[in-house]
């Protein structure tokens, strides 16, 4: 079987050539133009940042990629789904400010930036997961799914629990609705935390099973688990961050899922992979803070197999050296640091990421084996 190939650049630059520009070169040497864009819609799914995370990709880059796009004759758009969690991205309206205020606008970026599950995260549409073991229909963002290309450009960083999040992540976690985000993320059903409940009712109008019950005598909201399908609408509306979701899932069945998730988005259309492995952050973009990079920043990568992009960039950041005072080098002074020889295990010991690769190969969503192609 052939190798994947991966095309690797650095962020070193030549004299009047600026990375935005060297990231076109990269992206085209890597074959970009042999998807037919002609007047077709371009979905470029990436992390727009937490409000207060300055870890995120620039928007220049994105400017880059949509610039591509529209030189190929494609009509591109700026996509992520809304938050399973509380914070300045669960709802359209607040994921929009938010995207702005991180610097994607239409005039930054010269495409539209539209959230690809709607107002309230309950835009989906279900895809069936060929191969599927955890999941059989993958919730995804209707828009996303409407595209008829399908781009990701991902910071490559670590991860509280995925290990680290690339490729497989920014597609199967980021494409998920709420409820394929419910789907992935948790094991249990909503909660209600009682001292933050206002007791207005919205999140009834939400509920299409009876799930939600009203306490006439605290005027608190209540969810009934047995009738409560863990869909997760209510979290979104909720605007006073009252409802949140249940108990983590296992790692290696969150890894599973995330993969299965990645392989419905991916499936029947053209998919165009990309991940700059800058600002190596210990944790994910969702966080509302960046702590110090954990490695050095080493360049960009680019393929038409994401599980192939996720391995060369894994190889890559075992290879460098941790920058010191970070979380990864604070954990490896510690009386009794047990050395996995893995930075990113080193980093998060109760994280990991081999799951995930491992069971994107088994289903097909790639291959781990890769031809590294460095473009200077």
């Amino acid at each position: 079987m052939e190798k994947s190939k991966v095309y690797f650049t650095d962020f070193r630059t030549r004299l009047g050539e600026g990375l935005p520009s060297k990231l076109k070169r990269l992206m085209k040497a890597a074959g970009i133009q042999n998807i037919d864009m002609d007047h077709k819609f371009v979905a470029i799914k990436l992390h727009f940042g937490e409000l207060g995370n300055l870890g995120f990709l620039r928007p220049n880059y994105a400017k880059a990629v949509a610039d591509v796009v529209k030189e190929l004759g494609g009509v591109p758009f700026l996509t992520d789904c809304n938050t399973l969690y509380p914070g300045s991205r669960k709802n359209a309206i607040e994921h929009m400010y938010c995207a702005w205020e991180n610097g994607f606008t239409p005039l930054t970026v010269g495409c539209p930036v539209i959230i690809g599950d709607g107002l309230k995260g309950t835009d989906d549409i279900e895809v069936p997961v060929e191969g599927g073991e955890y999941v059989k229909n993958a919730k995804i963002g209707r828009a996303i799914m409407d595209a008829d290309v399908f781009i990701s450009l991902n910071h490559f960083k670590g991860h509280e629990t995925a290990g680290f999040g690339g490729a497989i992540k920014n597609i199967g976690m980021g494409c998920g609705s709420r409820a394929g985000k419910m789907e992935q993320h948790a094991q249990g059903k909503p909660e209600i935390d009682e001292s933050l409940c206002r007791g207005c009712k919205r999140c009834m109008k939400e509920c299409a099973n009876d799930g939600l019950v009203y306490d006439e005598t605290t005027h608190k909201m209540h969810i009934d688990h047995e009738k409560c399908l863990g869909c997760g609408r209510c979290i979104g509306a909720c605007n006073f961050d009252a409802i949140h979701s249940g108990y983590d899932a296992a790692t290696k069945d969150f890894n599973c899922r995330m993969a299965e998730y990645a392989k419905a988005v991916v499936d029947g259309r053209p998919n165009f992979h990309i991940s700059l492995v800058v600002d190596v952050s210990p944790n994910c973009d969702c966080h509302c803070e960046n702590d110090a990079p954990i490695l050095p920043n080493i360049g960009m990568f680019a393929s038409f197999d994401p599980l192939a992009l996720d391995q060369a960039c894994v190889d890559a950041c075992l290879k460098q050296t941790p920058l010191p005072n970070s979380q990864l080098t604070d954990a490896m002074a510690k009386e009794g640091f047990c050395d996995h020889h893995d930075h990113f295990e080193n980093t998060t010991p109760n994280a990991e990421y081999k799951t995930c690769l491992e069971h994107a190969e088994k289903i097909g969503i790639g291959s781990r084996d890769y031809e590294l192609i460095t473009i200077s």
